[in-house]
């Protein structure tokens, strides 16, 4: 192995070492006061803006800025970490961060590091929630113990589908769906005479949410994503009819139903981006 070799081949760990060092540094005596006022709890919104800032740069393709985030969540994880050596009690660190991580994924890769046998995605995903269950000793709990906590509804609602549909709970073709989907829609129809408080609006609108989930996950359409989109195509058009109309020297507040309706028709002509 050439020195250019050797120097490439120790680059992570230096680079992380690195990383973790200035961390400690910066909790230290000295240090920044920010970062050392800061408990586990108080940095979840970090946590949080950050997953969601990595995202954003993953799917607008941003290789710079993808680079960036992923480093800020790396942030998070040496943060957690750092606070986790100065406990009292139940002390870790970021090697035994890591020493969990490489065990949890040979165990439950056993089709690539033992025996097992899983040929496709499905496989896999199976085998890893049944090795889960039994390493959690979960297995005589509800099958649907702790899925999804913590996440937002959306991704729950996909997330719990999914896992029941592993085990056969589903319906036996797309059709069947979008039948339920109409079904649902008709009842929340039918609460359109009610009070906005009545619970039945927010019953019956969740039920027509969850189904639409069902149909996203059966046709292998993430609905976290695809209401992302749904949202980015709704702002770019309404920032045309926006601009549409300040053409005519109209203004938003000022512009009727019939005039917006008509920029959101030449709105839609114009924006061709899918």
């Amino acid at each position: 192995m050439t020195d250019d070799e050797m120097t490439n081949c120790h680059e992570p760990a230096r680079q992380l070492e690195r990383a973790i060092a200035i961390m400690h540094r910066l909790r230290q005596p000295g240090g920044c006061p920010w970062d050392a006022e800061q408990t586990h709890e108080s940095i979840i919104p970090n946590l949080i803006e950050e997953a969601y800032e990595c995202i954003d740069a993953i799917r607008a393709n941003d290789r710079a800025h993808m680079r960036e985030e992923l480093g800020d969540m790396l942030l998070q994880v040496l943060f957690h970490a750092e606070m986790a050596t100065e406990a009292t009690e139940g002390a870790f660190d970021i090697c035994d961060i890591a020493r969990e991580l490489s065990d949890k994924l040979v165990r439950r890769h056993p089709h690539v590091f033992g025996n097992s046998c899983a040929d496709n995605s499905d496989a896999v995903l199976t085998q890893w929630d049944a090795i889960k269950r039994r390493e959690q000793d979960i297995e005589d709990k509800p099958y649907l113990k702790n899925c999804g906590k913590g996440l937002p509804a959306l991704l729950r609602a996909f997330k719990i589908t999914k896992k029941v549909a592993k085990v056969g709970f589903d319906w036996p073709d797309h059709a069947g769906v979008v039948e339920k989907i109409r079904e649902e829609t008709a009842e929340v129809e039918a609460t359109l005479t009610l009070p906005d408080n009545a619970p039945q609006v927010e019953e019956e609108l969740g039920d027509l949410l969850f189904t639409t989930v069902n149909l996203c996950r059966r046709r292998k359409v993430d609905p976290e994503v695809a209401l992302d989109a749904a949202n980015r195509k709704f702002e770019r058009r309404f920032n045309l009819v926006e601009k549409l109309l300040k053409a005519q020297g109209i203004s938003l507040e000022d512009a009727t139903a019939e005039q917006m309706e008509n920029a959101w028709q030449q709105a839609k002509q114009t924006d061709t981006t899918r």
